[in-house]
């Protein structure tokens, strides 16, 4: 029996680690220990519950307008006693955020195995997104295993000088909640939204909070959208507007009381699914929406001004346009009014994962381990 503790702290990372989470406790020689950090609180509650997943330790650390310090510490602090007490055989972490550098470098400091879901993500810009793109450098640097979801993933850690045989290439783990959550296709949308929508209307998804967007960037972005429903009298906007007061205040003073533009409270999981669905295309600059969305069809207009995923942008599944006013409205444009433009992004193949993602990481940690020998089938890319 090995132990193998999961760590994670926001919703992205609980989505994602979901699946991987449900594999092992499918398997009688592992035993699962789930440890939050709740550097998001409410918002990864959806996710337990939408699993029924259970932690098994809960350090509760969300505090309001909290830093990237506070986060940090508070993690380091509360993850200290628990691998004391658990001794985990592997460390298991997802993604980019300031809970999982903390959660990688305490398993370090406990000379304990780290695995990296989601590994080998680069913009090769340390600011941008920040502070994700450092958080992952320096997590594959601490990492014993890398589970990387492309083949530009992986061609990435190569170059960081990761040894190629501790490199796997697993697809992203996201695509195995996706396919989850569409078999039991159970949503049941807000009475708010269920109100705003008109059906002969086109819906336009929107979801931003990335830290480098703050300020004056989000102000350019809601301008844009204020002139997109204001040119095209067929769309509707269902902007789900994050917690954090950063986003709130700009979101709410540039688009409050604007004709066909719905504000949401950050929804249920499952919600936000069929929100996507039923929409004509996405903006955001969300790394998780610009993997679900080609699965569904639904082309991405990415607000960055670049990305650590551009597979998508070279499968066609999605366009890079930035912040810059002009350019989302006119990209916007482009593709509500070009019928042969918005069809190809939507019949684009989504080149991050098959839904298989969890089940190689585990068989990948059954033979770190040498509990089991199992023949890896890696993702094809």
């Amino acid at each position: 029996m090995i132990k193998v503790m999961a760590v994670f702290g926001t919703r992205p990372e609980g989505i994602k680690m979901a699946p991987v989470v449900m594999k092992l406790k499918s398997e009688k020689n592992i035993q699962p220990i789930v440890v939050l950090t709740a550097q998001h609180r409410q918002m990864l509650d959806q996710v337990m519950n939408l699993f029924d997943l259970k932690a098994d330790y809960d350090l509760d650390i969300m505090k309001d307008r909290q830093t990237l310090s506070d986060i940090t510490v508070r993690v380091l602090t509360g993850l200290e006693k628990i691998m004391e007490e658990v001794k985990p055989d592997i460390v298991l972490v997802q993604g980019d955020t300031t809970t999982v550098l903390a959660g990688a470098l305490s398993a370090f400091y406990h000379k304990i195995p780290v695995g990296h879901v989601e590994a080998g993500l680069r913009t090769d810009d340390m600011y941008n997104p920040f502070p994700e793109e450092m958080n992952r450098r320096i997590v594959s640097s601490l990492a014993s295993i890398h589970f990387a979801p492309t083949r530009e993933a992986k061609e990435n850690l190569l170059k960081f000088g990761v040894d190629e045989n501790k490199i796997y290439l697993t697809g992203n783990t996201v695509v195995d909640s996706l396919q989850y959550i569409l078999a039991k296709n159970d949503v049941v949308y807000p009475d708010e939204f269920v109100k705003f929508h008109d059906d002969k209307k086109k819906i336009l998804f929107v979801e931003t909070h990335r830290r480098e967007n703050l300020g004056e960037p989000m102000r350019n972005i809601c301008r844009a959208l204020k002139r997109i429903v204001s040119e095209h009298k067929d769309v509707e906007i269902v902007f789900s507007v994050h917690r954090n007061p950063a986003v709130r205040d700009v979101v709410f003073a540039e688009l409050s009381n604007i004709d066909r533009v719905l504000l949401m409270d950050p929804v249920d999981y499952p919600v936000m699914i069929g929100l996507m669905k039923k929409s004509f295309f996405v903006l955001t600059d969300s790394g998780g929406l610009q993997e679900e969305a080609p699965s569904i069809g639904k082309p991405v207009i990415v607000l960055r001004e670049n990305t650590e995923r551009p597979e998508g942008l070279r499968a066609g599944t999605a366009i890079l346009a930035g912040t810059d006013e002009n350019k989302v409205f006119e990209i916007a444009s482009l593709l509500l009014r070009d019928n042969d433009v918005y069809e190809k992004m939507a019949k684009a193949v989504n080149p991050y994962g098959d839904g298989k993602a969890s089940d190689r990481i585990v068989d990948i940690i059954l033979n770190f381990k040498g509990v089991e020998s199992r023949v890896i089938d890696e993702f094809a890319g």
